[in-house]
């Protein structure tokens, strides 16, 4: 699978959602990613419905594991410690999201870690960061999104909504990927390894923008607006004839454009500024959805394209995937499963130019490649065997009459 990763490997211990979707995105460029699993498997290879084949395979699953090997461990044997001691040996970078102390436990703390790889890059994800006086809590996706205020800005108001992805997981991957690049390219500096933290508490924080700045800077609790943009109007959903779209009047031009599309005046001392507009959101919206109820949503899309005015659908999920722009993206990739045959998946976001389009493997089976990976860890503990007697062997500068 080559890609800017290309000999890149990476032995993951992640499970659920934030580590399996950081391994895989390191996948998508290239590295060479082995998961471990406990003979169990990953617990999202059991969640559903939707379930897929009479083998009942989780789509959960499916969704973050592309493009990885699947090897089983039993951590707690002797046989497990020995292999993953192997694989850490041989590898670039261990990703995992235990809970605090849970690797410790195990007997692979970072500093036996780096004793075996003094190179190695370790990335650790949890859910509410790994000290602190809550840093040992579990975090599901569901709960940080509570805990970390994403609930209390999201839906119609006064009724906290989780967001409908798993925002805090997808975000924390993100943010390591990100940080085992930075360490890559700071190994080529240092020659050391390092270890990157993130959770998915600090990664949603991070996230807030400028709801955060309104309470840090102005000491305003941000609220939950439903489709409303808080500091902008109108940004948000409109009702047509026939449904809703989405409408982002984000700046003066484009007020001065869109205005007379609905048939607004855009000096109406009323609207004249943003924070006019925002001040008046709901008598704006009034005056824009009376425009708007005339005519049908691809209409109304059809002028404000023409307009230059930022608008769009709200698309279902199945209409996403058969979206001719999302394909032409590169964002679903079929891949040859071995119990489901050819189905599609969601693809990778990130494209290079100039490099082909990729073939994608499907996501593993439980412990399918485990003859593969053991076969390669006895051929490189070969070459590491013959490297060190080619060095016993070669003759110093004394014995050189140097």
């Amino acid at each position: 699978m080559p890609g800017p990763l290309e000999g890149v490997v990476i032995v993951d211990l992640s499970r659920v959602v934030a580590g399996p979707q950081a391994t895989m995105t390191l996948a998508d460029l290239g590295a060479r990613v082995i998961k471990v699993e406990q003979p169990g498997g990953d617990e999202t290879r059991g969640w559903g419905p939707p379930f897929a084949g009479r083998e009942r395979v989780s789509t959960y699953y499916l969704s973050v594991n592309r493009n990885k090997e699947s090897i089983t461990l039993d951590l707690k044997s002797g046989d497990g410690r020995d292999t993953l001691e192997r694989l850490v040996r041989h590898a670039d970078v261990l990703v995992e999201n235990f809970r605090p102390g849970v690797l410790d436990r195990l007997g692979f703390p970072v500093g036996r870690l780096h004793e075996l790889n003094p190179r190695l890059i370790v990335l650790s994800i949890t859910g509410f960061g790994h000290d602190g006086p809550e840093g040992g809590r579990p975090g599901y996706d569901a709960i940080v999104q509570g805990e970390a205020g994403v609930m209390s800005v999201t839906g119609p108001p006064g009724t906290p909504s989780k967001v409908g992805l798993s925002i805090a997981d997808i975000l924390a991957a993100g943010n390591g990927v990100a940080g085992v690049l930075a360490a890559l390219y700071e190994r080529e500096r240092t020659g050391r390894g390092a270890v990157v933290r993130t959770s998915l508490l600090a990664s949603v924080v991070g996230a807030h923008m400028f709801q955060g700045t309104r309470w840090t800077v102005a000491r305003e609790v941000p609220e939950s607006a439903g489709n409303d943009h808080p500091s902008i109007a109108p940004y948000g959903t409109f009702r047509c004839k026939d449904g809703p779209i989405q409408i982002g009047v984000a700046n003066q031009g484009l007020w001065r454009r869109f205005a007379p599309v609905v048939g607004l005046d855009p000096d109406d001392p009323r609207y004249a500024t943003i924070p006019d507009r925002s001040a008046r959101r709901a008598e704006l919206t009034a005056d824009i959805e009376r425009v708007l109820a005339g005519d049908t949503r691809e209409t109304w899309l059809a002028r404000l394209g023409e307009a230059g005015v930022p608008a769009g659908a709200i698309r279902s999920i199945d209409e996403v995937y058969e979206w001719e722009q999302t394909r032409s993206q590169g964002l679903v990739v079929e891949v040859d499963h071995p119990q489901l045959g050819r189905i599609e998946l969601p693809g990778p976001p990130l494209r290079f130019d100039g490099a082909p389009p990729r073939e994608h493997r499907a996501p593993p089976l439980l412990g399918e490649h485990n003859e593969a990976v053991r076969a390669w860890l006895d051929e490189m503990d070969r070459r590491n065997q013959a490297d060190r007697r080619d060095e016993t062997d070669r003759p110093d500068d004394r014995e050189r009459g140097e």
